[in-house]
């Protein structure tokens, strides 16, 4: 498996809009279309946002992104791991952390000396393995976690 990001890979553009309108999206009622142009701004000059893919050559296994903000009740906080997606069939295979490492390495590597990201109830303890820490419990609502991570060896500005 190779984590690549999609402006090196753009062939699987389609295959990251597709899923993460799936698991986050589709049942809000947004189109499919919507997704497809935000996963074009990844394809900009500017390091955020910024998309992901997990592969193993011409097979999409995941994906995951780094925006600007991904609760726009907590604008201050900034940039966020958000839309980790990956293929049931490749579970617990440790490419969701690859994805994670990987978004995480690039936002420190651009300036961000935290990253944040939302997480449920039940993905809390996988985030927290990974050195996340919650910074706010039941927010946007009752069940989620704003969670937050520091630069290694940084600041920890918000």
């Amino acid at each position: 498996m190779i984590v690549s990001d999609l402006r090196d890979r753009p062939d699987f553009a389609d295959d990251v809009a597709d899923r993460v309108w799936r698991a986050f999206w589709k049942k809000d009622g947004h189109p499919l279309s919507l997704l497809t142009g935000l996963v074009q701004e990844s394809f900009g000059e500017c390091p955020i946002p910024s998309a992901f893919v997990a592969h193993d050559g011409e097979c999409f296994i995941g994906t995951v992104s780094v925006i600007a903000c991904d609760e726009a009740s907590r604008p201050r906080y900034t940039p966020w791991i958000a839309a980790l997606w990956i293929e049931p069939e490749h579970h617990r295979k440790g490419t969701g952390a690859a994805l994670v490492d990987r978004a995480c390495t690039f936002a420190f590597t651009a300036g961000a000396g935290r990253v944040y990201l939302l997480s449920r109830a039940h993905r809390r303890h996988f985030y927290e393995g990974l050195g996340w820490s919650v910074l706010e419990e039941n927010v946007p609502e009752e069940g989620m976690f704003i969670m937050s991570k520091d630069k290694p060896g940084g600041s920890t500005v918000p």
